[in-house]
């Protein structure tokens, strides 16, 4: 009998209500609510360790650790769900660097995304009224734009701030916006932002992403959590087992029918992973658009161990927990259209976080981590490792000096790391402003799959991807009505 059989063949899966497969954000956060409502939950991960996008391990050093996917989480401080679930309150500290993201500029240039939005305002010249008068409408109805763009996009959740947001999203989803400021300061730091949705830009969604995440760098910030991101997912899997939750580790599910008697089963994974899953029981008109499904450009990663901080050439660059490295606005948009189309370019959009600048304990002496992401084309088997180095040293020469040790993911190797990163899509589906709404499927309920108790509560659904444990949430709460008849419970500690 394999190990999977052993797991499922006794007491499990008959003796549980609702089982999850995979322990990402979403699936750990699925599990927190079904637990906490009373019902008998099993979580299985075939991994070795728990987490997906959470994970953490010591590459190069024992005493270092690097973040192996996410490091920086502005939506764990800022979404409905882990507002009520209050990380503080279990003991995970969330570092908010003063900075919440910076973007160099050739010419020892950079646009510095303040906390205090009076200093970034400041640093803009004479775009800073231009970023108040964007950026401050959106930052005073904070929670409200977060709930609007973190619910399920189907039922009323804070409308007040939707005309606010709408005509910046039409002006700044469209060519129109490079000509709302003067500089390439300003513009860059939007752009920047955006382009968190790997895609083609600009673009609707892009916008609204993109001003989603400028108005939390002035609010809650973009913080990290203390001792990196593996701390969210321990005490997601604490608070399963405190309510009688099991979790199983390298257990692999292939088949649903391994969940046979199951009233409720809940998957964090790709559209790809259902259909293999389900084999030939999914409606063929739902197996149809799951097929059809697009999966979006690659995410190529770099961890490096250096032995002091990044030398970057513009002034306070260095202060900040998140660096954006693409150039100006409008070079950013055409490298992520290349990308979208397949075209690799010489210059990728790359993201680049130092967890010790808002975490010190992060280092030791001559080594801390550097984290690393450059947007490639879908598939993509390049190498990130030459261009993320080149991307750096363009901002900070002498960056390639400081390097201990290095290890690069191509998109295909991402691809091979986690399953629902389709091609190397960390996303788990394109951000296009069909599949903002319409993701996996053209469904009212897109949680609830044609199939009996079975749900879909990965990044595939609305509201997308994060580590906001929304779509965990929102599928759980479905389960709940329609399979238990039960209310969502409290969820804090």
């Amino acid at each position: 009998m394999s190990g999977l059989d052993a797991a499922v063949a006794g007491s499990e899966p008959n003796g549980l209500d609702a089982a999850v497969v995979g322990s990402g954000p979403n699936g750990l956060a699925a599990a927190v609510v079904l637990a906490r409502a009373g019902l008998r939950v099993a979580v299985y991960e075939a991994a070795d360790t728990i987490g997906g996008g959470l994970r953490g391990a010591a590459l190069f050093d024992s005493e270092v650790v690097h973040d192996l996917c996410a490091a920086v989480h502005p939506m764990a401080v800022a979404s409905p769900f882990f507002r009520e679930f209050g990380l503080a309150g279990r003991g995970v500290r969330m570092e908010r660097p003063e900075i919440s993201y910076a973007h160099p500029l050739d010419g020892g240039r950079a646009a510095l995304a303040w906390h205090d939005l009076d200093a970034t305002c400041a640093g803009l010249g004479p775009d800073g009224p231009r970023w108040r008068r964007l950026i401050q409408p959106l930052l005073a109805r904070s929670r409200s734009l977060v709930d609007l763009l973190l619910s399920d996009l189907r039922t009323p959740a804070g409308l007040g701030v939707a005309p606010a947001l709408v005509s910046r999203v039409l002006r700044h989803g469209s060519p129109l916006g490079a000509r709302h400021f003067r500089g390439e300061e300003a513009s860059a730091l939007l752009a920047g932002a955006a382009a968190h949705t790997i895609g083609p830009l600009p673009s609707l969604p892009g916008a609204a992403v993109g001003l989603l995440l400028a108005q939390l760098a002035h609010g809650p910030g973009w913080p990290l959590p203390r001792g990196g991101s593996s701390r969210i997912a321990e005490v997601l899997a604490d608070d399963i087992r405190a309510h009688g939750g099991v979790l199983h580790t390298g257990v692999e599910i292939t088949d649903l029918r391994q969940l046979g008697g199951v009233r409720a089963v809940l998957l964090d994974v790709s559209p790809t992973a259902l259909l293999a899953l389900a084999g030939d029981r999914l409606p063929r008109g739902y197996a149809r658009a799951l097929r059809r499904y697009r999966y979006g450009p690659a995410a190529g990663k770099a961890d490096f161990l250096v032995s002091e901080p990044i030398p970057w050439k513009a002034a306070d660059v260095g202060r900040a927990g998140t660096v954006h490295l693409g150039g100006t606005a409008a070079e950013i948009f055409r490298q992520e259209r290349a990308n979208a189309r397949g075209l690799a370019g010489e210059r990728p959009f790359v993201l680049v976080v130092d967890p010790a600048v808002a975490d010190p304990g992060r280092a030791r002496p001559g080594r801390r981590p550097v984290w690393a992401y450059a947007h490639l084309p879908p598939g993509s088997d390049r190498d990130p490792l030459p261009l993320i180095r080149a991307a750096i040293e363009r901002y900070a020469p002498g960056f390639t000096d400081t390097i201990v040790a290095e290890r690069g993911l191509s998109g295909a190797g991402y691809a091979a790391y986690n399953p629902n990163y389709v091609g190397g899509d960390i996303g788990t589906g394109a951000i296009t402003l069909r599949q903002s709404v319409l993701r996996p499927a053209p469904r009212w309920n897109p949680y609830r799959t044609p199939l009996p108790g079975v749900y879909l509560c990965s990044a595939a659904t609305p509201p997308g991807p994060g580590v906001h444990g929304m779509c965990g949430l929102h599928a759980a709460r479905a389960a709940l009505r329609h399979e238990f008849g039960l209310p969502v419970p409290p969820l804090s500690p």
